[in-house]
C-alpha cells in the first residue's frame, strides 16, 4: 500500500518547534470537520498537538524503548501508572529520583492514570466503599487502601503533568443498579478530588475529570452535565471497551463525545485497534491510548495500511521485503521480514524493540494523517479514504483487545480472581 499518502509522523509538530508557550491547561482550538477537531494543549512539560494518541508506559517505560525511540517515532506524550507506579518502585523513590520525567529522561509532557481500574480489576481482592476502597495487590498480597487523597499523592510524588482522578469503573455488563453507584460514587469522588488538588498538586499540574455511565446514553450525558461544570482541565470517557460489544462503544462515542466542553481537550481512556482510533477521531475525541502497538508487537503482529502482519508465520521466512514497504520506521529502513521473523523465532530482544518502533510509528503515523488532514482542510477526503481501508483491514473479524491504560478489559471481566490479579498486571497496563 505504498501508493497511499503518508505524513511524517514528527512534523508540524509544536514540541519540535519553537514556539512562544502558553500556560499549563491552556487548549486552543485549532481546525474542525464537523465533530472531529484538532487542537494544541499547554502542559508543564511541552505542547501536544491533537488529535493524539499516547503509548503506554506502565511502570516508566514502554518496553523497550528509549526517549529517543519514542521522539522518532512522533511520541509527543507517554502513559504511566500510579497504582504500579506507587508500589514498584514505589512513589516515594520516584520523587527522590527528580520524578518520572528525570528518572526515565523523558522531557515531553506524562499523563498518570489514577490505577483505579487495576484496584478494581481484582475482582475478590478488593473492598469498596464511598470513600474509597481496600486492596491486596496483585504481586506480593499485601493490602492497601485507595481514596482520590492517596492517588493525588500518589501523582504529586510522580510529577506527572496530567493527573487522572479516582472514579469507579465498572465491568461492561454491569447491571444498571451498579452502574448508576458507580456514576455517584465517581461524582462524589471527583468533588473530593478538587477539594484537595490545591493542597496536594503542583500548579502546573493539570487534573482530569472522568464520565462513567457505560453505553447507557442517558447516564451518561447526566455524569457529563455533573462534571462540565467542575473546573477541570480537561474530561475523559471512562468505562469503554470494558466489555461492551464494539458498535455500542462507537455509538456512545459518537452520541458523548461532541456534547463533551469544546473549550477543553477531551480523553477517551484505553481504546484501541486503528478502527476506534478512526470513530474518536470522528466523534471530536482530542486524546487517546493503548498498549495494542507494543503488546501486539511482542507478539508478533505489525500494523500495516494493508492489514495486520503476523511475522511469525512461515512464509516470512525467506521474504526480503520490509513488515511495510511504505514505511519509514527505523525498522521497515533498515530489516526485512525475514529478519524480524528470525528474531521473533530466536527470542532476541532486539525483535520486541524494532516490532513496537514499527508498530508505535504506525499508530503515530495514522493519527498523524488525520491530525494533518483537518488542518489542511482535507478532512472529508483523507477520511474517506483511508476508511475504507481501516474498516477492511481492522473492523472484521476478531477485535484484539484495547484496554485502559493500565488495567484492561480481559481483567475486568475475568471470573477467575487469581487469574484477574495476574492480567492486572499486563492487560492495557504493561506496555
Amino acid at each position: 500500500m505504498s501508493e497511499i499518502p503518508r505524513v511524517d509522523p514528527c512534523a508540524d509538530l509544536a514540541c519540535n518547534a519553537q514556539l512562544q508557550p502558553r500556560a499549563p491547561g491552556s487548549f486552543e482550538l485549532l481546525a474542525s470537520h464537523g465533530d472531529a477537531r484538532s487542537g494544541r494543549l499547554w502542559t508543564a512539560h511541552g505542547p501536544i498537538d491533537t488529535p493524539c494518541f499516547m503509548p503506554v508506559g506502565t511502570y516508566g517505560a514502554v518496553k523497550g524503548l528509549d526517549p529517543d525511540d519514542l521522539r522518532a517515532c512522533g511520541s509527543q506524550i507517554i502513559l504511566g501508572n500510579s497504582y504500579h507506579l506507587g508500589h514498584r518502585p514505589g512513589a516515594p523513590r520516584v520523587a527522590a529520583l527528580g520524578g518520572l520525567h528525570r528518572m526515565m529522561a523523558w522531557d515531553r509532557p506524562i499523563l498518570t492514570d489514577s490505577g483505579g481500574f487495576q484496584v478494581f480489576s481484582l475482582r475478590g481482592l478488593q473492598r469498596l466503599d464511598d470513600t474509597g476502597v481496600d486492596y491486596q495487590t496483585h504481586f506480593d498480597g499485601s493490602r492497601h487502601r485507595m481514596t482520590p487523597e492517596s492517588v493525588l499523592r500518589t501523582q504529586a510524588a510522580l510529577g506527572s503533568d496530567i493527573c487522572m482522578i479516582l472514579d469507579h469503573c465498572p465491568p461492561g455488563d454491569a447491571d444498571p443498579a451498579l452502574m448508576r453507584q458507580a456514576v455517584d460514587r465517581s461524582t462524589r469522588w471527583a468533588h473530593r478530588a478538587l477539594e484537595l488538588r490545591p493542597a496536594i498538586l503542583a500548579a502546573d499540574q493539570l487534573c482530569f475529570g472522568i464520565v462513567q455511565g457505560g453505553t447507557d446514553l442517558r447516564l451518561r450525558r447526566q455524569h457529563l452535565a455533573e462534571l462540565a461544570g467542575l473546573p477541570f482541565e480537561g474530561l475523559a470517557l471512562g468505562g469503554l471497551s470494558v466489555g461492551e460489544p464494539i458498535p455500542e462503544m462507537h455509538a456512545t462515542l459518537a452520541e458523548i463525545a461532541p456534547e463533551m466542553p469544546a473549550e477543553r481537550p477531551r480523553y477517551v481512556m484505553g481504546i484501541g485497534t486503528p478502527y476506534d482510533l478512526l470513530a474518536a477521531v470522528r466523534s471530536g475525541v482530542d486524546m487517546f491510548d493503548c498498549v495494542m502497538p507494543s503488546r501486539h508487537a511482542r507478539n508478533g503482529q505489525l500494523f500495516t495500511f494493508a492489514g495486520r502482519l503476523n511475522i511469525r508465520q512461515s512464509r516470512f521466512r525467506d521474504d526480503p521485503e520490509p513488515a511495510d514497504p511504505g514505511c519509514a520506521c527505523r525498522a521497515c529502513r533498515s530489516h526485512s521480514r525475514a529478519y524480524l521473523r528470525h528474531l521473533h523465532e530466536q527470542n532476541d530482544p532486539l525483535y520486541g524493540r524494532l516490532a513496537t518502533i514499527h508498530n508505535i510509528y504506525f499508530f503515530h503515523q495514522w493519527v498523524g494523517t488525520l491530525r494533518t488532514a483537518l488542518r489542511e482542510g482535507r478532512f472529508g477526503e483523507v477520511s474517506a479514504l483511508y476508511s475504507d481501508i481501516i474498516t477492511e483491514h481492522y473492523l472484521r473479524g476478531p477485535q484484539p483487545s484495547s484496554s485502559r491504560p493500565a488495567g484492561g478489559s480481559e481483567a475486568s471481566r475475568e471470573p477467575d480472581a487469581a487469574k484477574a490479579a495476574a492480567k492486572a498486571s499486563d492487560t492495557g497496563a504493561a506496555s
